[in-house]
């Protein structure tokens, strides 16, 4: 037996090449009936003697080759181990009879190899025990240089022909998703599939044009460019009956007033709005090449909507297919989204005719009809009294106009299909909503933006409540301009909560006994000059309602809110996504700290606040803020309880920016300052808004009555 050991360890190695009792120098050989044996081993015992062993690669190509001549039906190889572990990997295994003698060369030879092993794995480490827990840690690794990195290149992998499926239509969210073919998370022109014509389907007075401009406001805010194209417009225009009027409700006068395309008035600071005109007119359409001033204007009486008047029905089909060609150039080469044609399409011709003209022109595009169906009265008794308010009546007897009126409903009626079996078997998507969301039907909806619609339309209601919007009280912070944290509010901010919960204890009575009133002068038909139209929900008991007070998880807002809180009457609820925007590594600095310390980030900012996202862990954007608050809208649409959101300025400047239908221009510019409250009150066809103004020394509110909203000229909002 031999046994060497390394000077600085204790890693043994023990060979066993022949039986102990043998002479030392003897040649030995196990027993076998073979004499090739003993003459191949005299033969590398020969080699052997004269075989350099001072380097360890030698001693590699030695047992190499040892190996490589052993017979497969030899006896078992001598063990090399170390303190008796397992057997050490990579020493190789040489069958006994192959083995040279034991001389003072082998010894040597191992000697060298145990020395190499050592200092090539680990020559700082004494006493080092090599163990292995997987055999690809056996791999000697390369020495190589390594290759330079090569970029991927744009190829298709799916075959060697090129792409011609549509893209994925998955979700987008302007401020939340990020792709090579959408930067800012708006549905790129590339994804058509993903884009989406809505046609409305009903009966005249069933709030069609409400729910058009209720899904228009809430995707516009959404960052989702989104228009309407309303067929009774460029009927009008065709007819030679179009309004005169310029302006229109998403112009720059009438900018933040909700109104729907078909209303005529609204209220506005409790006085007689402006005239509402068309949303856009549409583009001049060809009459036989007459000038505007030589057209015959067509009677838009009950009569022209006849069924049986071809000459009617031939201009009502044109005007559709034109206004709906205006609508898909808008789609496809304007940058839009969504797409509604709000008429009637009350027969499956016209909506197999529409479908077909859709898809000779973009098969790819999707489909969503959306039926209005009313079947409470009261409803069609307001939708009803609005129509007579509307361009086609207005300034006309009111009696007369109803009667009229009803005759062309009847009209429509007679060749009415409601939505089913045949956009069943087209594999149509559609909705059905009964009375304006108190029931809905949904048939093969896909795509995020119809599944986020029909969830946006359950949370319609039409129950006559009041919203309130107001910043939270001086802060400590605010005091110092600084942004975000979580400071306290000042004294002035506690006086401001005082006022704030009188104010609204005193007009919450205020408009229970208008409401009042108004059941009990209301009148219909409606008499000459009364053009405020009636809840439908109006009759129920006023006195139920609620008055609840939402406040941000942030203590300024909190504390605002504290008196509400001590009184049993209103029910307070903290929100956290109603907390301010977060500024990420910029929390407790000044605009001025952030200008002079970091001047690019303040430059970006400044132009386009909208898009800049504060840098730093939990930094926020706009884009941001909204994303965060789409839930919030919601619960604001569906409950009829009276609302009173104590905010922040991000968060006040968002919720205005929804329910006034501002552009994505208007919000981060908003001026939302400290002490200002304003009140929205929803109506069937748009609001009545008021603003309210603190005044400190009477601990009370004043009306702003000429107030719009307007771009902040403060640099450190």
């Amino acid at each position: 037996m031999l046994q060497t050991r390394h000077p600085d360890s204790t890693f043994d190695l023990k060979v066993s090449s022949r039986p102990s009792s043998m002479p030392p120098h003897s040649l030995w050989s196990p027993p076998s009936s073979s004499s090739s044996f003993t003459g191949l081993s005299r033969k590398r015992k020969r080699e052997e003697d004269s075989f350099p062993v001072s380097q360890p690669s030698s001693l590699r190509k030695l047992a190499m080759s040892h190996m490589i001549g052993s017979s497969a039906t030899a006896p078992s190889s001598p063990s090399i181990r170390a303190n008796g572990q397992r057997p050490i990997p990579g020493a190789h295994q040489f069958h006994d009879g192959l083995l040279p003698p034991a001389a003072a060369s082998w010894s040597s030879a191992l000697k060298d190899l145990n020395d190499f092993e050592l200092s090539s794995s680990h020559p700082t480490r004494p006493g080092f025990q090599q163990h292995y827990d997987s055999p690809y840690s056996r791999s000697i690794p390369s020495t190589a240089p390594g290759s330079p990195r090569i970029p991927p290149l744009r190829q298709n992998s799916g075959s060697h022909t090129p792409r011609v499926r549509p893209h994925a239509t998955t979700l987008n969210i302007p401020g939340m998703t990020r792709s090579k073919a959408s930067p800012d998370g708006r549905i790129p022109d590339r994804d058509v599939a993903a884009k989406l014509v809505i046609i409305m389907v009903g009966l005249p007075a069933r709030g069609k044009s409400y729910i058009t401009k209720k899904i228009q406001r809430y995707l516009s805010w959404q960052q989702h460019n989104t228009k309407i194209f309303n067929v009774g417009n460029r009927r009008r225009l065709a007819a030679g009956v179009a309004n005169s009027g310029s302006g229109s409700p998403t112009s720059a006068t009438n900018r933040g007033v909700d109104v729907p395309t078909q209303a005529a008035t609204i209220l506005l600071n409790g006085t007689k709005g402006p005239d509402i005109m068309v949303e856009d007119e549409p583009t001049k359409l060809d009459l036989n090449g007459e000038p505007k001033s030589a057209r015959t204007k067509i009677d838009q009486s009950a009569k022209f909507f006849d069924p049986n008047n071809e000459i009617a029905a031939k201009l009502r089909e044109q005007v559709a297919l034109d206004t709906l060609d205006e609508l898909l150039a808008y789609l496809l080469h304007g940058g839009g989204a969504v797409g509604i044609l709000d008429a009637t399409n009350s027969t499956i011709k016209r909506r197999k005719l529409l479908v077909d003209h859709i898809k000779a022109r973009e098969p790819k595009l999707g489909i969503l009809f959306i039926e209005s169906i009313c079947h409470d009265q009261n409803l069609l008794e307001a939708n009803m009294r609005l129509k007579l308010s509307g361009p086609d009546y207005k300034d006309k007897d009111p009696v007369k106009s109803l009667a009229d009126f009803k005759e062309r409903v009847k009209a429509y009626e007679s060749a009415y299909e409601p939505l089913g079996k045949w956009e069943e078997d087209m594999h149509l998507q559609y909705i059905q909503m009964i009375d304006v969301g108190r029931k809905l039907v949904h048939h093969r909806l896909k795509g995020f933006l119809s599944g986020g619609i029909a969830s946006y339309l359950t949370t319609f209601n039409l129950s006559p409540r009041q919203i309130w919007i107001t910043r939270h009280g001086q802060s400590q912070d605010n005091q110092l301009q600084k942004l975000g944290g979580n400071s306290e509010l000042t004294e002035r901010g506690h006086c401001y909560g005082l006022a704030l919960y009188n104010f609204m204890t005193y007009k919450r009575k205020e408009w229970l006994i208008e409401q009042k009133n108004k059941i009990a002068q209301s009148t219909f038909p409606p008499l000459p000059g009364d053009n405020t139209p009636p809840y439908p929900e109006l009759n129920q008991e006023l006195e139920d309602k609620n008055f609840c007070v939402w406040t941000s998880m942030l203590q300024r807002s909190v504390q605002t809110a504290e008196y509400f809180d001590a009184d049993e009457d209103y029910d307070v609820k903290a929100w956290e996504m109603l907390n301010e925007l977060n500024a990420g590594s910029f929390e407790g600095m000044t605009y001025e700290e952030i200008a002079q310390r970091y001047p690019e980030e303040y430059r970006k900012r400044s132009q386009d606040k909208l898009q800049y996202i504060y840098p730093g862990v939990g930094g926020e954007g706009y884009l941001q803020v909204i994303s965060r608050l789409r839930d919030m809208v919601r619960e604001i649409e569906r409950i009829t309880d009276h609302l009173l959101i104590i905010g922040h300025r991000s968060v006040c400047r968002v919720l205005m920016a929804y329910f006034m239908d501002l552009t994505r221009d208007d919000i981060a510019d908003l001026d939302v300052p400290l002490g200002i409250l304003y009140a929205i009150e929803p109506k069937p066809y748009g609001i009545e808004f008021h603003a309210y103004k603190y005044n400190e020394e009477q601990g009370w509110f004043d009306e702003l009555p000429n107030y719009k909203p307007r771009k902040t000229v403060d640099r450190n909002s």
